[in-house]
């Protein structure tokens, strides 16, 4: 379906050229590219903007759980080839724990690790074949609105090879924009959506190794021991992570939250090259210096940024804050966020006036405070108990020898609960989830 705003206009203010759509989705990560794919096979005409050009890097862990990897077969991706994951091997307090990830009829009993290099541009391409119109090295500077406010499209600069804006100017238009730009959003921050400073924010760094150790588990390190200058062995804030790729590197990387005291005052880039040389004997780690230093990012959690929509604008991934409390991962909420908004998006584009549009599209964030806010605020409430250090400690020690207890933790922290099962632990779950307040 294509709407009569895609009419042609040639000229905008200035002179600057115009493009129209039915949707304008910004920015081509996981959650940007998945939404425009969604809606071109609505039938939807769609531009989809990205300020870089692929591949490009993105800092993150590169896992992907079950979570994620159901939503990658929703949207029919190809993964031929891709690592796969059998679980997750927990390592704290003196204690190794492997934990197979769980097999349900909600969810594949397998996990996948690729690059953001890798995965996006899949993404990006799998959105142009399906449809969907993408510009590379196009920079979104401002929305365009209308006399009441409304998002009716964006200003973009076209980016040389270089980055650098080469002074043309576009204007696109359409009846909805979508912003999937990214943790600060310059987009959502200019039409007056901050980030919310009771929400929580992780920070996380990572780097890409080669290893002689091959592996079909994500390992992660909830005690983080590195050496001070005297050589003494001391224990550091936050948690780490081994994510084996196919290529035979591994991505390194360690996480914190600003509910520990410690957040403002660490270098966690210095934190993360200790603790590598103190797990080198079993890793035999060596930096890909080909793929770049050691780089840092922020994880906005728990929907930090509302409201998701309003006014002709909506939001999808971290621009949204989507990301998961319990555990820094991302991409599956975006790309969950993305199917659920294209269908809504879908649904008002067949109605046929502008109120009843926009009722359909203002129901948005109530679809995905129900699908998940619940379950974020659990995550939050567990990101400030494990903020104490004292509390982490104990959490470890105690919590990880008790084998029949951690499938559960494993399931919650993950979000891998079957909303359908009668066991024992998904119902205790989901009903968890429906309980605790909204995020």
């Amino acid at each position: 379906m294509t709407s009569s705003s895609v009419a042609p206009s040639p000229t905008g203010a200035g002179g600057a050229p115009v493009e129209r759509a039915d949707v304008i989705v910004v920015g081509a990560g996981p959650g940007g590219s998945a939404t425009a794919a969604y809606l071109a096979d609505h039938g939807l005409d769609v531009v989809l903007l990205e300020k870089s050009a692929f591949p490009r890097d993105k800092i993150c862990g590169d896992g992907l759980t079950p979570r994620a990897t159901k939503e990658l077969i929703s949207l029919g991706v190809d993964t031929t080839g891709w690592q796969r994951t059998k679980g997750l091997r927990i390592k704290g307090g003196g204690h190794t724990l492997q934990l197979d990830w769980p097999e349900s009829d909600a969810f594949p009993g397998y996990g996948m690790v690729r690059t953001r290099a890798q995965l996006d541009e899949t993404l990006a391409r799998h959105a142009e074949a399906k449809g969907a119109r993408l510009h590379e090295r196009t920079s979104v500077s401002t929305p365009v609105r209308d006399a009441s406010g409304r998002v009716t499209g964006v200003t973009a600069k076209r980016l040389d090879d270089a980055g650098r804006a080469t002074g043309e100017t576009v204007t696109y238009r359409a009846p909805v924009v979508i912003a999937s730009d990214g943790v600060s959003s310059r987009l959502a921050t200019a039409v007056g959506r901050p980030k919310r400073e009771d929400r929580v924010m992780g920070v996380a760094v990572r780097a890409y190794y080669t290893t002689p150790k091959r592996d079909d588990y994500l390992e992660s390190h909830l005690e983080l021991w590195s050496r001070d200058d005297a050589g003494n062995r001391i224990l550091m804030p936050g948690y780490g992570w081994l994510f084996p790729l196919e290529d035979g590197r591994t991505n390194v990387g360690l996480g914190t939250l600003d509910t520990t005291s410690a957040f403002q005052k660490t270098d966690y880039k210095d934190v993360m090259r200790r603790w590598v040389e103190d797990i080198n004997p079993e890793w035999q780690l060596e930096h890909d210096e080909s793929a770049g230093p050691i780089r840092g990012a922020a994880l906005p959690m728990g929907f930090n940024r509302t409201p998701l929509y309003a006014d002709g604008l909506l939001l999808v991934g971290d621009s949204g804050g989507m990301v998961n409390p319990f555990n820094g991962e991302g991409i599956d909420y975006a790309l969950e966020a993305a199917r659920l908004g294209a269908e809504l998006v879908a649904q008002a584009m067949a109605r046929p006036s502008d109120a009843e549009r926009e009722r359909v599209l203002a129901a948005y964030p109530k679809v995905m405070k129900d699908e998940l806010g619940g379950y974020f605020t659990l995550g939050r409430w567990f990101a400030h108990a494990i903020g104490n250090p004292e509390v982490m400690r104990l959490a470890t020690k105690y919590g990880l020898p008790r084998t029949k207890l951690m499938p559960f933790l494993l399931k919650i922290m993950a979000n891998l609960a079957d909303p359908t099962s009668k066991g024992a632990s998904d119902r205790l779950i989901t009903t968890l989830s429906r309980l605790a307040p909204s995020a």
